[in-house]
């Protein structure tokens, strides 16, 4: 398919960045050049041959709104402290926030001081992935180690602050709740998902890698902004004893081998252990803050404007919402506030209450019958990097079962918090969180959709970014179960066009859901879907906060039926499922092959 590119930088911008980098000391060398790969374990093809220099614009541009909450910090007026219980009058709200944000876009908390949570959650992408091309290749974005990456895409944390604490419903049978696709983010102890969902990428060794979760408020006590962590937080709080290597462990990437598998190499005492656990704490809650915050979960968009009486949708819009709670049956887990699949004849004359506006989730997890997708770099990193690193020791015979390998305490997910949770994890194998639909359509300005022919930004859809449209992710739904044929992907049948007349079979086939697979919507209905799934970006009512930093490539051209297929690979003859993942007890029932 022939595609050309629209290079939409703004010269002012550019200025501002450059003054930015010269503001915060960041050289020119740093932000515009990047050391050659010092892990490269894949197959021409897998890493986008733009990679370097889409790395340091992501970098420029979290710089710059880096920049941006620094003066916002310094043009707040301090809270006052005052009351019983104690309280940070006036300002404390805003002032948490900032401290969030400023956590959020800081670079050095990484320990190659490359790499900011931000990263890979940027916000003109819905704080989703930001490279179109690692969109389209290696669906997992690279960490501090160049070039190590995550198992799955970068999940938009929009109204993710909103997803309560993980829990089983004993009468709905179901859980709940949680952060992460897997939902490994419980927030059993923090009693917050979210918060504890922004204590894993700091010591994830394939994101922002610290080998000891001390190194956070070691570098915390650096940073610029300490001032503003004291003030909300307490004078105190750094009050820590760090010895004299802690630099020189905390610019070690986790995972390496000289650290022999210990997750607390800085040596401190129960004491400084304790404080410094207290400030990864806060790391956690402050940065929850700024998630739950206008700036991120706006509730500004077309739908928002709409349950106010501030909008009317187009025909479209309005048809498409129509097809989202009645045939398309959408809301029965991307719940709206009313009710779904009307029978014939029926019309639902409800209202959205305007104080609770719907969040487009019902906080569970589903396995929607994904193929599994070989541009995965995860798959490939099976040799040690030059820190004796190996990321996936399976390579191919790791299978992704979302939540049934998170209450195994499995390969690749965390420790499960719930012994009783553990017996389980047959009953949800293979299921990923419900997203919230909000943002799911987010682009930069200057590439206003998602949708090919474009202007468009790309992006990638679900867990495994098998899906690079939204036309495709309703088509999906609509047609899984009919298209589907005994393949995997890459290996349709002459004659048939993958995403479009020919779905491969899922990776993992137990639990699917089936409340969507064979939906009988039409090609208009599919397009009017996904009309109404673009009404759900925030940023109609007033601007949204930093969306107008990206500096990179509009794409144009082809087909969202098609978006992204140039990119297909075959995927390879697969081994069975390794037993580090399908042969840990209670084991998949039925097995997975």
């Amino acid at each position: 398919m022939r595609r050309t590119t629209l290079i939409l930088l703004s010269v002012v911008c550019l200025m501002v960045l450059g003054a930015v980098m010269i503001t915060r000391g960041v050289s020119t060398q740093n932000a515009t050049a990047l050391p050659a790969p010092v892990y490269n374990p894949y197959p021409p093809g897998i890493l986008p041959a733009n990679l370097n220099s889409e790395i340091a614009r992501v970098l420029a541009e979290v710089d710059f709104i880096e920049s941006r909450a620094i003066t916002r910090w310094h043009n707040l007026t301090p809270p006052t402290l005052t009351g019983q219980p104690p309280t940070l009058q006036n300002t404390g709200t805003e002032a948490v926030e900032t401290l969030g944000q400023l956590m959020n876009f800081d670079r050095n908390m990484s320990p190659e001081r490359n790499q900011a949570c931000s990263s890979c959650h940027m916000p003109y992408a819905g704080f989703s992935g930001p490279i179109p091309s690692v969109n389209l290749t290696m669906i997992a974005y690279p960490g501090t180690v160049h070039f190590r990456a995550g198992k799955r895409t970068a999940q938009r944390y929009t109204y993710s602050p909103f997803f309560p604490v993980l829990q089983f419903n004993q009468v709905q049978g179901l859980f709940f709740g949680g952060n992460f696709w897997d939902s490994r983010a419980t927030g059993f102890l923090l009693r917050n998902a979210d918060a504890e969902q922004a204590q894993h990428p700091p010591v994830d060794t394939q994101e922002m890698g610290f080998p000891d979760t001390a190194c956070v408020a070691f570098r915390l006590s650096h940073a610029v902004y300490r001032p503003l962590f004291e003030e909300v937080w307490g004078k105190g709080s750094f009050d820590i004893n760090f010895p004299p290597n802690t630099e020189e462990i905390c610019a070690t990437p986790g995972g390496a081998a000289v650290f022999g598998g210990s997750a607390t190499p800085i040596a401190l005492s129960p004491g400084d252990r304790t404080r410094a656990n207290v400030v990864y704490d806060h790391w956690g809650q402050s940065i929850d803050s700024y998630e739950q915050s206008v700036q991120v979960s706006a509730f500004s968009s077309k739908f928002d404007a709409f349950v106010k009486g501030n909008y009317t949708l187009t025909a479209d819009e309005m048809a498409g919402y129509n097809l989202f709670k009645g045939k398309g049956n959408c809301n029965s887990c991307h719940v709206d506030g009313r009710g779904t699949t009307l029978k014939p004849g029926q019309t639902d004359t409800s209202t959205i209450a305007t104080a609770n506006p719907p969040l487009f989730t019902c906080f569970g997890s589903a396995n929607e019958g994904l193929p599994l997708n070989p541009r995965d770099a995860f798959y490939y990193q099976t040799t040690p990097d030059s820190f004796g690193f190996t990321g996936n020791p399976l390579g191919f015979g790791y299978r992704d079962l979302g939540m049934g390998t998170f209450l195994r305490s499995g390969f690749g997910s965390a420790p499960n918090p719930n012994v009783a949770w553990r017996k389980l994890a047959p009953t949800v194998d293979g299921q990923f969180q419900v997203s919230s639909a909000r943002n799911v359509a987010m682009a930069p300005p200057q590439c206003p959709t998602t949708e090919a022919p474009g202007p468009y930004f790309q992006k990638e859809f679900f867990h495994n970014g098998y899906i690079k449209s939204l036309k495709q992710l309703v088509h999906f739904y609509n047609t899984r179960d009919k298209l589907r044929f005994p393949v995997t992907s890459g290996h349709c049948p002459p004659g048939k066009t993958e995403k479009v007349d020919c779905w491969p079979h899922p990776e993992v086939l137990n639990n699917i859901d089936m409340t969507t697979g064979s939906l009988g919507l039409t090609d208009e209905e599919e397009n009017q879907i996904v009309a109404f799934l673009q009404t759900l970006t925030d940023g109609f009512t007033r601007p949204y906060k930093n969306r107008d930093t990206f500096t990179g490539a509009c794409m144009k051209g082809g087909s969202a039926a098609t978006q992204g297929n140039e990119f297909l690979i075959p995927t390879p003859e697969l081994p069975p499922c390794a037993k580090a993942i399908c042969g840990v007890p209670p084991v998949p029932n039925p097995p997975i092959p």
